[in-house]
């Protein structure tokens, strides 16, 4: 399946070690193919920039060393697509839908809001572990 991690996510990922994260790490690159936008890239740049600014290389090694396929997240976007309550997260769900990425996995409950989204599948991490692992 085609994966797509939210910014909460990867950066969880790398700040915090977590034995749920690293397992379900450890099932998207090694079964699925993450995706991640340009979107996505930029936000987790400055995220990490503005909250973890001495973790700015821990961004780096983590981009240079796994396996993704970068997607570039348009300017101009059907805003008509779908309903989400935050605006600021239209950009993160259009790039997922455009990519025809199956699963988005978020803690953002504004994601679970979004109307008129069939697919992606929006799924928090604790529950793509329960539906998708069996570890």
């Amino acid at each position: 399946m085609r994966i797509t991690l939210d910014t909460n996510v990867i950066i969880s990922v790398l700040i915090f070690n977590s034995k749920t994260l690293n397992t379900l790490m450890r099932h998207i690159l090694f079964d699925h193919t993450l995706v991640i936008s340009t979107y996505i890239l930029e936000e987790l740049e400055m995220v990490v920039q503005k909250k973890f600014p001495k973790k700015m290389n821990v961004i780096e090694e983590f981009l240079n060393e796994i396996p993704f396929e970068s997607s570039y997240t348009p300017k101009e976007m059907d805003m008509n697509l779908f309903a989400i309550r935050d605006v600021k997260d239209y950009p993160v769900l259009y790039s997922a839908i455009n990519d025809n990425v199956d699963i988005f996995i978020t803690g953002d409950k504004d994601f679970f809001d979004s109307i008129n989204v069939e697919k992606p599948e929006i799924i928090t991490p604790k529950d793509f572990l329960k539906k998708y692992c069996n570890d």
